[in-house]
């Protein structure tokens, strides 16, 4: 991979006063909390003015009133990733890390990143939308079995299952239903899985994730220590190179922008498919971002402030970043 730049802030006062955001009351509240607390830790042992706020109550009053000239946002899920908070953050004239109220909003949305990828003629699982039990049928006669049901807007594999019987669809339909209105279905791929981190418009190196379970579920994600992780990913150079292309065509296709993570599936005939994006992943202890940011030798302290630093504005033309 290309060599990242230097950071572009080396005084901490040149941030301000930040706000960490997290928690808050999705369904990825836990993970969230887990992020910002290492976030805000991080910042701090910068030097940074950081205060850790638990975005729950009366979260504009507290950001309009507090002092702060930026905020890190540590929320996961619907009203922290989906492009709400970037709209308050924009009305209260508050920068912010990462994307912006629209790559937000369609990073969030799996259903539209998959319209939107494949009018980019970009490579994604197939996929089928359920919309009543009248779908389900179809669904299979479609896509085969075993596939996979998801919510279309929840992260860290929540809803999600993997069908292996037309008997069981109606089940997984419904439990995907409880997080949100839209449910996919997706074809099931027997192969590989890859994830991309983002940060700056570089891509870091690639990770291969290596799941004990049926798939890379919630408990695989964050706290299984059986879960194997392989950085490098053990790709021939070319092809971690057209992979990381494929995940930076993702990520700017959608809009989104300053750091993210980018999933992809090895199809044994199709190749690489892109499953889903993410514009604020998790900076848990295993999460993936940090793990990738470590083999391109930058440590959680550094990543922290870089990624604070995507609420900049971008450099002038022509002027060194």
């Amino acid at each position: 991979m290309t060599a990242l730049p230097p950071p572009r802030v080396t005084d901490p006062r040149d941030f301000g006063r930040v706000a960490v955001l997290m928690g808050g009351a999705s369904a990825e509240r836990d993970i969230s909390l887990l992020t910002g607390t290492a976030v805000h830790g991080a910042l701090l042992a910068r030097g940074v003015d950081a205060v850790a706020i638990d975005a729950v109550g009366d979260v504009v009053t507290t950001l309009a009133s507090g002092g702060f000239d930026r905020v890190w946002i540590a929320l996961h899920g619907r009203g922290g990733e989906d492009g709400t908070l970037q709209g308050l953050l924009e009305f209260l004239g508050l920068p912010y890390t990462g994307s912006g109220v629209l790559g937000s909003a369609i990073g969030m949305d799996k259903l539209r990143t998959k319209r939107l990828l494949h009018g980019a003629g970009l490579p994604t699982a197939r996929y089928a939308v359920l919309r009543d039990e009248s779908d389900l049928a179809e669904a299979v006669e479609q896509l085969g079995l075993p596939l996979m049901v998801k919510p279309a807007t929840e992260g860290s594999s929540i809803g999600m299952s993997k069908v292996g019987r037309a008997a069981d669809l109606a089940a997984a339909w419904e439990l995907a239903g409880r997080y949100g209105s839209e449910v996919i279905a997706e074809e099931w791929i027997a192969g590989p899985e890859y994830t991309v981190a983002i940060l700056g418009g570089h891509a870091l190196p690639l990770i291969r994730i290596e799941a004990t379970g049926t798939f890379y579920d919630y408990e695989a994600k964050y706290f299984s220590d059986a879960t194997r992780y392989h950085c490098p990913s053990g790709l021939a150079e070319g092809e971690e190179r057209a992979y990381r292309e494929i995940a930076l065509a993702a990520f700017d296709a959608v809009g989104a922008r300053g750091w993210g993570r980018v999933d992809l599936m090895v199809h044994p005939v199709a190749g690489p498919l892109i499953l889903e994006l993410n514009t604020v992943p998790g900076m848990t202890s295993h999460s993936l971002v940090p793990m990738a940011a470590r083999a391109a030798g930058i440590g959680f302290e550094e990543l922290a402030w870089r990624i604070l630093e995507t609420s900049l504005p971008p450099p002038a033309a022509g002027v060194a970043p």
